[in-house]
């Protein structure tokens, strides 16, 4: 008997939204892919929705305001989204609607063949070289700041920093707390334009992923009403 597809949607600690699509593992790879999107586009509360790209790559939902950023790491889909922010160019970088998010295998060894090459010397001494899920949460990490800021061109390795990595957090929002520590996040920064600019990152496991989101701290974020 096949395995149909799971959809999961939860609103996360930090007040982002992610959407996440597993299951259906007979599928082959890109036939996978093509329909978790499509149970991703049936499955909005107003009907179905349709994800479009904007000439810098960067996701956004057609006909709609809200900022949206996408993973997917094998047969693992997530979509996160922030509140509508009809203010805001999602086309072009703002803190108001700055966030990314990213996804890998908690358990991909890989990651420690290439981590020179998008950590940078304080970054190596910091994070120890045999920790899989440290240097997947820093990889992750990168990423979703990478996404978040929407810029081209960007050296990973030294314009885009971890300062401190986030623990493990919750999925959810509510969770057992004495299985967490309380403060689970971490920090990072990107350099725009010669500034740097600050970002929060946290990260959750989830069907044997760590799913990392980085947002500005001005970021707009669901309330416990809007959840």
């Amino acid at each position: 008997m096949d395995i149909e597809f799971v959809y999961w949607r939860h609103h996360t600690l930090p007040g982002i939204k992610v959407e996440e699509i597993c299951g259906a593992e007979d599928r082959s790879c890109p036939l996978w892919l093509e329909m978790a999107y499509q149970v991703y586009s049936e499955n909005g509360k107003e009907g179905y929705r349709e994800i479009g790209h904007f000439r810098s790559g960067a996701p956004f939902l057609v006909g709609e305001n809200c900022r949206i950023s996408v993973t997917h790491a094998g047969k693992f889909l997530a979509v996160a989204t922030l509140p509508s922010t009809p203010e805001v160019d999602l086309s072009e970088y703002s803190r108001r609607a700055a966030m990314g998010i990213d996804a890998e295998r908690a358990d991909r060894e890989q990651v420690l063949r290439v981590r020179e090459r998008f950590l940078n010397e304080r970054e190596l001494a910091m994070i120890d070289k045999e920790d899989v899920a440290a240097n997947i949460k820093a990889w992750t990490a990168k990423e979703a700041m990478l996404k978040a800021v929407m810029q081209t061109g960007l050296d990973i390795r030294e314009e885009i920093e971890i300062l401190s990595l986030p623990k493990l957090g919750p999925a959810v929002t509510v969770y057992d707390k004495e299985e967490f520590d309380p403060i689970c996040s971490g920090e990072g920064r990107v350099r725009i334009d010669g500034e740097w600019e600050p970002f929060v990152l946290y990260t959750y496991e989830s069907e044997g992923n760590y799913v990392t989101l980085a947002y500005s701290p001005r970021c707009a974020k669901f309330g416990l009403k809007e959840n």
